[in-house]
């Protein structure tokens, strides 16, 4: 550590933060609740930029002395970008492209032939694996790395040749070639619906310049087959094209371009040729920054081509053109600006826009394809179109040259992201402008990095001739799949295309994914294939000998039998022969029934009802069959954040104003964290949710009875506080002015864009669109609440204050960016004054404060803060200070001089910002919480418990992640968290290791055993690791890819932020290759699709837009939630079922092989079948496929419900002990034996003396032997499936017994047609009971050993699944579970006395008794009988060793009073749902005839007996983690049936009388649909209580500190 040190002796080093995560003892420093780790997080941040700074300091002399020139063209092998940051990525591989635009090719880029040099890949895109011509070679050499396939591809060639004596070798080839065309249909399918998306997306609509030369592209840019073949001639246009230009001709429509103004957004207007366009503007309509008016405009430049249907474009507010052409002319879809529109050559020029320069006029906007695309051409973007290719944005439709992005479809979030035009082609408006430009853009290479791209625009200015270059950035790219948004229209120069953007490179090609169970399969074929030439060498060895004797029989009896003359050549003859006899011990039929089995489960979980996302109308899409049994063996699941595990959407519950919290909101977290801690007053969601609607509506009564808000949107008001609307209210309160003053803070403080969606039906709605949805959630609640942001305009910022108009002036934004983790506004107050409003992270507004600032409130601010934060919620810090115009004027020119420096422009408006972001005053804090998904929390929870880990990897920044991680209960207070960040290697390095010491001194040195994967929550210590981007990029370096390994597999989870795509796939690989480890990646946008496809199995996400994972998913579905079933439920199911299928498979070719073998003992190996050639052909089609299928297909070793509630039984799955080389073994030795037993029994019995048939023929030929020991082998094949089968149905035992009834009835048909070895073998054999004899004692000698092991293994030693399942079968599971029996659903008819009124008199919920409550009150009140004594607290405990499930939530049915999406919101459903005093009559049981409560249930006998579920453990399981029963809510276990236990609420005051009063009005009330109501529903209050508040006691409320009895 000191050695490190030394390396920096300068003081300005700040050395002493270097590392100081990691403490002297070399141990990593660990963070545990979620405001200390975000806290932590932001402090690391602040170090890393600290020395950054230090060393760009230390090397500007250096670099001054070093720097070399850049060169200006774009012939240097490696891209000499500049890299401004110590942490920034490797310089970028490849050759710089130069994209020439109206400036002919430099000689040195042109071919002899006068073409360029070099050529662009096409737009087209292609995620399919085939193409129609390398779809049979390519699947052919797939299905042929199959060592089977392989083999059985031999063995059809052998049986070619008669000499080898194939019996029939015309069929042969059926069985290869059956499996081959069904394979490739499969894949074909499949493959198909991936070229359909293809396609679909090629084909999509884009406008591009027509008439005009692209100088980069060839005159004939086809390939030399379209050519030989004459295709697609230049020029011509395609049918794709064409059909595409008559319907947008069809609709006849013109566009008009234009910079916005202050009278509403101006961009794209779409209008009939025959209409006339007005005036949308009234009463404010704004949408964008302000800018230029239409008068400004020096022309206005009309594009009369008709859009796309799919174009959703807003109604401009231009008005009628007089200069509008006639477009009755038009052809083609394409339109031209000379028409109407003369060159102005008298107009200065602007940048690259040379006016004096002659046009041809013949330049004009076409309809084009996707794919036509080239780079280098001209496109025309409008608003809510897609992105085709990676541009360079030219102009845009914004006055100040913005343009705003949707990225949903690349990485899942829906805020926009704002981009920028370059500022030397700005001014283009028109085609006729950019014939006029001419530049070159020097662009880097392609490359997968999405946050980086730097090129440079070279240009002649147009006046002086000089040359001028301007930088370009990846804030002037617009990447292909994202959406414009919120801007009118965008022209750009195209250059990247097709597999060039950024988006594809980060894909990779799509894989050929094989399941883990079918790799193994090959290492037991081969096994097989050894044993197979073991038996053929024996057999051909013996028969050489044999043969070579002279002076026995054979000469006699076998004359001419022989193939030669010569021993050594007959013995080769029958090595073949024997690989033919024997060729079933390696089963084809193996494969066809695997692909029949996995065809049938993919069907079952696309069936799945529980999977089934009815928003989406959507079920889960399984669309690569092959690899189901994989998803019951994952062991690391990585995870995307935004639209994956969140909703991506944001509420506002919380605030703390002037020190005093507000909101009554409960989070995921707080919710977790009482399940976790056992706490019993939890309340019910539902009965949460109908408690907050009531106060929501008394809070939206007291608002209108104050204010008028004409723009409250009361469906969307997350912040529920009646205290909050109560302060607004009383004038008299101090409070109020803070109140007033907070949220006006947040109206006015932000870079949010205001939308009126329907400016005429419904002028009153905003909607907020922003670049982050934190922002657009604060100003929707400040809306909601009173201060709606009406607009910003030009002129300043209009809002609303509790109803009064309030204009600022907006003088400056500081913005905010990762590193300054603030932002400000600087606004005039209507008064004059000049205010600074900032919001940012505490630790940042905190060190800003004024010096002398009330200690009170930064400590009362700062502990809400880190109570919000531990509560999982956002929080940032509110403050303000005054300026004086001085101090303003002074700072702006300061900060004038910084935007406009040349160098370090980032370093010297950050200097800038500083000299005026200080002395600030705090004015409170927000709390947002990012919504789930439903279920997530739950869903990781079950995870967790099954041994999986889970990993986040994300794009976002660390502190939001680290939000969501504690949200989603990912990260929880008890675990230790490391915060990875650093700047170089050699501190990554460090970090890293301190990391492996920390743990190392914990838990002692790592395992990695097979048998030890999986992890069992709260066995041990939990550690987890959070690392930034840029530190990953050092750990996944060759140096420390192996020590990160190490410590991110040690922990309980891992979270990446700030990653890309590519390596989020690099990830994945790791583990996956690293730790041999099954792994599954899960995600919704495209930035996902590498993960996806890198690991074993890829899930993606339905969404309402952006399908890009799911087309490359393997599954695909709606929600997160859907994971626990598909992995814990089908994907165990599909693993065990393929286990035990493949075991049985290679089983039943053993038993019926091997008897083959031993009767060429006695026919001197002469490859004689003992079989009846028929039984060969069918015994694998017919007597024991349909077994074994069913088996794969239908078995259940447990139910999917006691699957669910028992998440720790999928670790055997982790571990791959159901499928093992030893249970391979212990199958082939157990055919083995039984192929011995059906042998011999019937030898033995031949051998003893001959039986005779009841017709006096004698049972001696070789078909009576081989057709006893053929049954008996198929009886016992058919029986040990059926052993091994853990769910009978009909199906099954039809199955089974049909299967061995049809090889009887094969027989009796066979025996009725004439053939020399077979004829009335019925009559010999089944009228013998010696023949029936025999093959039944056959058939149970050869299965009493499996018989036995089996009782003993379950009865003695037995695995966690026979316990969970003889509990499911014998035991009180389903009762425990709350589910019904099957025979008690038998017995149980619909009969009124079943009804539970009269079979449960009381048992009412608390809902149902809380809701009755204040109704009763009103006749008399309540009072507890003195019999009744308080309810014991019920035991959240259970004790070490009882057998009891993990907790299942279950889905209750919901309340009556919960009968109302809206609830009581509205006046009317508040009245509604309200129990009138008049019309009640009281319930069928009063509160004096509750029965005392019940005592504690006793123990089940024997329950303390049970064994503890360690088997699958290697060290003991701490008693907080063994299978615990779930308590189903409001249902006792283990309760005697008539016993009946219930809680109710005693009031405060004993004897309380009613009081009738009404509410005092203030000034400030006004009629409003909420007047005329009292507190209550019924227009009824309560003196000294209100029933609506009693249910604050519980452990989530701090509005009331007096509890409540639940």
């Amino acid at each position: 550590m000191s050695s490190f040190f030394r390396r920096h002796p300068d003081p300005e080093d700040l050395s002493d933060d270097e590392n100081d995560a990691v403490d002297p003892e070399l141990r990593l420093r660990t963070t545990r609740t979620a405001h200390s780790t975000i806290a932590e997080s932001i402090r690391t941040e602040e170090r890393a930029e600290r020395r950054k700074t230090m060393r760009k300091k230390r090397s500007f002399f250096r670099s001054r002395s070093t720097k070399t020139k850049r060169p200006a063209t774009a012939k240097s092998e490696v891209s000499t970008a500049p890299t401004v940051e110590a942490a920034a990525p490797p310089p970028v591989t490849g050759l710089r492209r130069n994209i020439y635009v109206n400036k002919p090719l430099p000689s040195d880029e042109v071919a002899p032939d006068g073409e360029p040099l070099v050529r662009y890949v096409r737009n087209k895109v292609r995620t399919s694996k085939y193409t129609i011509l390398t779809f049979i070679p390519r699947n052919l050499y797939e299905q042929f790395r199959r060592v089977a396939n392989l083999y059985f591809l031999v063995l059809v060639v052998l049986q070619l040749f008669p000499v080898f004596g194939a019996a029939s070798p015309q069929t042969s080839a059926l069985p290869l070639l059956f499996i081959l065309c069904m394979t490739a249909i499969k894949d074909g399918i499949e493959d198909y619906r991936r070229a359909l998306l293809d396609e679909e997306v090629n084909t999509s609509a884009s406008t591009k310049l027509g008439n005009w030369k692209n100088v980069n592209q060839p005159t004939d840019p086809r390939n030399w087959f379209e050519r030989l073949l004459g295709l697609n001639p230049p020029g011509k246009v395609t049918k794709g094209v064409r059909k595409l230009r008559e319907h947008d001709a069809s609709e006849g429509k013109r566009i008009v371009l234009a910079k916005a103004g202050d009278d509403g957004r101006q961009s794209i207007s779409l209008k009939e040729s025959h209409e006339e366009s007005s005036s949308v503007y009234g009463g404010g309509y704004f949408s964008g920054a302000g800018g230029r008016r239409l008068d400004d405009i020096q022309s206005v430049d009309e594009h009369s081509y008709p859009p796309g249907a799919e174009s959703k474009v807003s109604m401009s507010s231009i008005g009628p053109d007089p200069l509008a052409p006639d477009m009755s002319n038009w052809h083609g879809g394409s339109g031209t600006l000379t028409a109407y529109q003369q060159s102005i050559q008298s107009r200065s020029s602007i940048g690259v826009v040379d006016y004096s320069r002659r046009t041809t006029g013949m330049a004009r906007w076409e309809r084009t394809l996707w794919k036509k695309l080239e780079v280098g051409d001209i496109v025309l973007l409008r608003d809510n179109e897609q992105v085709p290719a990676d541009i360079v944005v030219l102009a845009t439709s914004d006055p100040d040259n913005m343009c705003y992005l949707e990225t949903k479809n690349l990485d899942g979030e829906t805020n926009l992201k704002p981009r920028k035009s370059v500022r030397a082609t700005a001014a283009v408006m028109s085609e006729e402008d950019l014939e006029r430009i001419a530049f070159v853009l020097d662009s880097e290479p392609p490359h997968q990095n999405l946050y980086l791209y730097h090129g440079v625009l070279r240009f002649n200015e147009p006046a002086t001739g000089e040359a001028k270059s301007e930088s370009v950035t990846i804030n002037e790219l617009l990447l292909r799949g994202c959406t414009v948004r919120n801007t009118g229209w965008i022209i750009g120069l195209v250059a990247f295309t097709g597999a060039d953007t950024k988006i594809m490179l980060n894909g990779g090609e799509t894989p050929s994914k094989r399941s883990k169970i079918e790799k193994e399969t090959n290492f037991n074929v081969i096994v097989n294939f050894v044993i197979l030439f073991v038996m053929c060498l024996i057999s051909a060895i013996a028969n050489g000998l044999l043969d070579s004797r002279s002076g026995t029989s054979a000469s006699v009896f076998e004359v001419g039998a022989d193939a030669t003359d010569i021993p050594a050549v007959n013995a080769i003859i029958t090595f073949a022969s024997c690989l033919i006899a024997f060729q079933n011990i390696v089963p084809v039929s193996l494969y066809i029934s695997i692909e029949i089995v996995k065809t049938i489960q993919a069907f079952f979980i696309s069936q799945d009802v529980d999977m089934y996302y009815k928003p989406f109308d959507a079920a889960c899409t399984p669309k690569t069959w092959n690899i189901s049994d994989d998803l019951g063996q994952i062991e690391y699941v990585f995870s995307d954040k935004t639209g994956t595990l969140t909703q991506n959407i944001m509420e506002f519950q919380k605030c703390s104003v002037a020190g005093i919290p507000y909101g009554e909101g409960v989070t995921e977290v707080q919710r977790g964290a009482a399940k976790r801690e056992g706490k019993s007053d939890l309340l019910d969601p539902e009965e949460q949710a109908h408690q907050m609607n009531i106060m929501k509506a008394d809070m939206l009564t007291t608002m209108s009875r104050t204010f008028k808000n004409r723009y409250l949107q009361p469906q969307k008001l997350t912040l529920i506080s009646p205290k909050l609307a109560n302060d607004l209210a009383d004038k008299s309160n101090p409070q109020r002015e803070n109140l007033i003053a907070f949220f006006r803070a947040l109206a006015i403080c932000h870079s949010v864009l205001s939308d009126r969606p329907e400016p005429q039906a419904d002028p009153y709605r905003l909607e907020y669109k922003a670049e982050s949805p934190d922002e657009a959630a604060l100003v929707a609640a400040a809306r909601d609440v009173g201060f709606p942001f009406v607009q910003k305009s030009r002129d300043g910022i209009d809002i609303e204050v509790m109803g009064q108009v309030e204009r600022y002036t907006h003088l400056e934004m500081l913005e905010f960016n990762s590193t300054r983790k603030r932002m400000s506004v600087i606004v005039r107050s209507p008064q004059g004054k000049i205010i600074l409003y900032t919001k940012g992270a505490d630790s940042v507004i905190y060190e800003r404060l004024r010096p002398d600032h009330d200690p009170a409130l930064k400590d009362k601010t700062s502990k809400d803060m880190e109570m919000f934060a531990n509560g999982g919620l956002r929080t940032l810090c509110i403050a303000y200070r005054y300026l004086d115009e001085e101090e303003y004027m002074n700072w702006q020119r300061t900060y004038d001089a910084a935007t406009s420096a040349i160098t370090d422009r980032d370093e010297e408006i950050e200097k800038a910002a500083e000299l005026i972001e200080h002395s600030l005053i705090i004015l409170g804090a927000t709390a947002l919480e990012d919504k789930l998904q439903e279920g997530v929390p739950d869903a990781i929870e079950t995870l967790h418990n099954a041994g999986i880990k889970l990993w986040i990897l994300t794009g976002d920044k660390v502190q939001t992640a680290i939000e969501i991680g504690y949200s989603c209960n990912l990260l929880k207070s008890d675990m230790e968290i490391m915060i990875l960040s650093a700047d170089s290697l050699q501190s990554a390095q460090l970090q890293i290791e301190g990391g492996l010491n920390k743990i190392a001194h914990v838990h002692g040195p790592p395992s990695f055993k097979t048998q030890q994967r999986g992890f069992i929550p709260g066995a041990q210590k939990a550690f987890a690791v959070v690392i930034d981007g840029d530190t990953l990029r050092h750990a996944l370096t060759d140096q420390l890819k192996s020590l990160f390994l190490n410590l991110a597999t040690q922990c309980e989870t891992v979270v990446c932020c700030r990653v890309s795509p590519a390596q989020k796939a690099l990830v994945v690989k790791l583990v996956k290759e690293g730790r041999n480890a099954m792994t599954l990646s899960i995600g919704d946008g495209a930035n996902d699709v590498a993960m996806i496809q890198e690991a074993n199995i890829g899930c993606g996400l339905l969404g309402y837009e952006g399908s890009q994972a799911a087309m490359s998913a393997d599954y695909a579905f709606g929600q997160f939630r859907f994971l626990t079933k598909l992995l814990l439920v089908h994907g165990r199911w599909s693993y065990q079922r393929i286990a035990d299928m493949h075991s049985n498979f290679f089983y039943k070719n053993v038993i019926w092989t091997f008897p083959l073998f031993w009767f060429l003992i006695f026919n001197s190996f002469d490859a004689t079948y003992v079989y009846q050639y028929t039984f060969i052909l069918l015994y694998n089609l017919v007597f024991t496929s349909l077994p074994v299928i069913t088996l794969g297909s239908f078995d259940q070793d447990i139910n999917a419900k006691a699957a669910l509630a028992f998440p720790q039984l999928y670790i055997r799955g982790i571990r791959g002990l159901e499928y093992t080389r030893f249970k391979f073994w212990l199958y082939m030795l157990d055919g083995f034996y039984q192929s011995a037993v059906v042998f011999f029994v019937p030898y033995l019995v031949w051998t003893i003396g001959l039986a005779a048939s009841w017709d006096g023929k004698a049972i001696d030929s070789l078909a009576d032997f081989g057709t006893t020991v053929s049954v008996a082998a198929i009886l016992a094949a058919n029986l040990y499936v059926g052993l091994n089968t853990h769910y009978w149905t009909i199906l099954t035992w039809l199955v089974c017994i049909g299967s061995t009834l049809a090889m009887i009835l094969w027989i009796i048909i066979y025996s009725f047609f004439e053939s020399p070895d077979f004829y009335q073998e019925v009559n010999v054999l089944f009228g013998n009971g010696i023949f029936w004899f025999t093959i039944l004692v056959a058939a149970l000698v050869a299965l009493a050993p499996r018989l036995i092991i089996k009782y003993i293994s379950t009865s003695y030693f037995p695995l966690d699944k026979e316990i969970v399942r003889e509990m499911w079968v014998y035991g009180d599971l389903k009762d425990r579970l709350g589910l019904q029996h099957r025979r008690d659903r038998k017995r149980t008819k619909a009969q009124l006395e079943n009804a539970p009124m009269f079979h449960l008199p009381h048992a009412r919920s608390e809902s149902e008794t809380s809701a009755f409550q204040h109704d009763v009150e009103v006749g008399g009140h309540i009072r507890r009988p003195s019999s009744v004594p308080p309810s014991p607290a019920r035991s959240t405990t259970s004790s070490s060793n009882s057998l009891t499930p993990f907790p299942v939530s279950h889905r209750h049915s919901q309340s009556p009073l919960h009968d109302s999406s809206d609830d009581l919101v509205t006046p009317v459903a508040r009245i509604q749902n309200a129990a009138s005093p008049v019309s009640y009559v009281g319930s069928y049981y009063s509160a004096s005839a509750i029965p005392v409560a019940s005592p504690a249930p006793s123990p089940q006998p024997g329950s303390s007996s049970q064994p503890p579920m360690t088997s699958i453990a290697q060290y003991p399981v701490s008693s907080s983690n063994t299978l615990q029963v779930p308590q189903t809510r409001g249902v006792p276990p283990a309760r005697p049936p008539e016993a009946y236990e219930m809680h109710v609420r005693s009031p405060p005051l004993e004897d309380a009388e009613l009081q009738h009063h009404d509410r005092e009005e203030t000034d400030a009330t006004f009629a409003t649909a909420y007047d005329g109501l009292a507190p209550d529903e019924g227009g009824h209050s309560y003196g000294g209580h209100d029933p609506r508040q009693s249910w604050r006691g519980s452990s989530y409320s701090t509005y009331s500190s007096e509890p409540h009895a639940m």
